[in-house]
């Protein structure tokens, strides 16, 4: 999507930008991004890691049902 996005071009998006905003806002518009793009990988990278951690507890109990089952099938 932004891969033809070539130097003349992007030189008019920043002319636009410093003109909606003014120089002075810029960098707190940049700090907030930088913020919201930090928190949107926390996020996401911790449901990737309660999702193993799910899928760990349940194969660990799975594992105690059936050596279970084993057990008490040799008695």
């Amino acid at each position: 999507m932004l891969g033809n996005l070539s130097g003349p071009t992007l030189i008019v998006i920043i002319f636009i930008v410093l003109l909606l905003f003014g120089a002075p806002k810029l960098p707190g518009l940049a700090r907030s991004l930088g913020q919201s793009m930090r928190i949107l990988k926390k996020e996401v990278g911790g449901e990737g890691e309660k999702a193993e951690g799910k899928a760990d507890s349940t194969a660990a109990a799975e594992s105690d049902a059936s050596s279970d089952t084993k057990t008490d099938k040799s008695e």
